[in-house]
């Protein structure tokens, strides 16, 4: 999405409005609208992106948790289990889908408190599972597992073996966890000098699943070289 100032943001209980897109709650469902322009390194030109996703979850959890001792950073998994409709217009692509909703918030940038993070998600028989586990910025460690029913609790449970992964052609280091500490990349649909998102393959907790897995190495964001990067991959508006 762009990035825009302030006065390009309207927030209210119920909804997120950044620019002509918008996020809102509607009781059942998180409908969001997209009304954006994409930016492609190489290409001069932007494209229209329109369209509207919707997110329904199959549980909700309530229960948020603080990423470190002085709680100024907290990560709530909303929705460990949704289903999400994809319509758009431009360019004119439908789908449908298995879903996650989580949230992060805190009292300071993400950079200021951690060096790197991995995280993944993967759907159960029933329920759901997340791993996360990084470094802070002052050098102590983190790592959980949480088991979610299939009514949206959580429940922490044993970490699986560490699970090592190829690193990605900017030579991020990737990570998750699995049974036997053993999984496979699927697929990388995200690779930047900071950040990948990939598909997996993987067991966890006895069984098969195709897992989706992150990894995020802050002192690479907060580089100047990549800062100076940004604004050539995505758009900005002035206000």
């Amino acid at each position: 999405m762009t990035e825009r100032g302030r006065g390009n943001v309207a927030r209210e209980r119920d909804t997120l409005a950044i620019g002509p897109s918008a996020v809102r709650w509607t009781g059942d469902a998180l409908e969001i609208d997209i009304e954006e322009r994409d930016k492609r390194l190489g290409i001069p030109w932007q494209r229209a992106v329109r369209g509207t996703i919707r997110v329904i979850p199959e549980a909700l959890n309530p229960v948020g948790f603080a990423l470190d001792p002085q709680g100024k950073h907290h990560w709530h998994c909303l929705a460990p289990r949704a289903r999400i409709e994809v319509d758009m217009l431009e360019p004119d692509l439908s789908w449908t889908g298995r879903a996650y909703l989580d949230s992060n918030f805190g009292s300071e940038s993400l950079e200021e408190g951690f060096d790197v993070w991995h995280w993944s998600r993967a759907h159960l028989k029933e329920g759901a599972v997340v791993c996360y586990e990084g470094r802070r910025s002052d050098g102590s460690h983190f790592a959980s597992a949480l088991r979610f029913d299939c009514y949206g609790l959580p429940q922490q449970v044993e970490l699986p073996l560490t699970a090592p992964l190829p690193n990605t052609a900017w030579q991020m280091e990737r990570r998750t966890r699995g049974d036997r500490g053993h999984a496979s990349v699927i697929r990388t649909w995200e690779d930047s000098p900071f950040y990948a998102r990939s598909t997996l393959a993987s067991r966890l907790f006895g069984e098969q699943v195709v897992a989706v897995q992150e990894s995020l190495d802050l002192r690479r964001f907060a580089s100047p070289v990549v800062q100076f990067m940004l604004p050539y991959r995505m758009p900005r508006a002035a206000g």
